[in-house]
């Protein structure tokens, strides 16, 4: 019997476009995903896209407007499952970094001043979940492309997805990498999810959180560590706060006294 082709949507909001990008960007499975599904909306590949009932929405970007609030709430209440995809839709993203701290009016006049937006009304940028309920997060900044299809196979053959529930950490022993944190680098492996594949490790780049961070994650074991190691204060929260924003909120809390 013919499996009924799902209706998929895919959105974004916030962000650089760079999670649908990885998905326009995998020419040798682009037309099976779109013959997979009935690919309603997805404006970056197509131009006919519908505003029509959908059994799955992929959502990219964080909120920062109130137009964009209406528009994700519009989405979810036409669609069965709604998926975050990548850091910003997730935990919000690098424009999220200060997500929770008090002065965000002032940060924001200091680089656009005052009655900048015309058709915009601004507001603090935040994950979808402050807004709307997401049945299921793909974080990466921007997502690994065969984790995105392994996820999508999964969902419209109405399983549920497995995710890594493992740290970076994992993924550089695998590679057989040298640890940057012995060799005094200010990386976050042991506190970030894996999936990336430690890409950025194994250049000799410290890991600095793109896909956010891993469940049970030990953040108050690897301040003490980064302390020791002569980061400051300053240093570690900054670290921490660049792509995992609402993700380490309650951490940072516990450690800084940060809301």
């Amino acid at each position: 019997m013919e499996r009924k082709k799902l209706d998929i949507g895919l959105y974004g909001f916030t962000g650089c476009n760079g999670d649908q990008l990885v998905i326009i960007h995998s020419e040798d499975k682009l037309l099976d995903f779109f013959a997979s599904a009935n690919i309603r909306s997805f404006s970056l590949a197509k131009s006919d896209n519908e505003q029509t009932p959908l059994d799955i929405a992929f959502i990219e970007g964080s909120i920062s407007s109130q137009e964009q609030v209406e528009h994700v709430q519009e989405i979810r209440q036409r669609s069965a499952l709604l998926v975050a995809i990548g850091n910003c839709a997730c935990y919000g993203g690098i424009q999220a970094m200060e997500l929770g701290r008090e002065g965000w009016d002032r940060r924001f006049q200091s680089v656009y001043g005052e009655n900048f937006f015309e058709v915009r009304t601004p507001i603090e940028s935040k994950p979808i979940d402050a807004f709307v309920a997401v049945d299921f997060r793909l974080p990466g900044c921007p997502i690994d492309a065969d984790q995105f299809f392994a996820v999508y196979s999964s969902l419209i053959r109405k399983t549920k997805p497995q995710m890594p529930d493992y740290p970076v950490c994992a993924e550089c022993r695998w590679r057989e990498n040298e640890c940057l944190l012995l060799k005094g680098q200010l990386c976050l492996g042991p506190l970030i999810a894996g999936g990336c594949k430690a890409v950025c490790p194994s250049h000799n780049l410290p890991c600095v959180g793109c896909f956010g961070p891993v469940e049970e994650a030990n953040v108050s074991s690897e301040f003490a560590l980064l302390k020791e190691k002569g980061f400051t204060v300053e240093e570690i929260r900054r670290r921490l706060r660049i792509h995992s924003g609402s993700g380490v909120l309650k951490s940072l809390k516990n450690l800084f006294g940060e809301v």
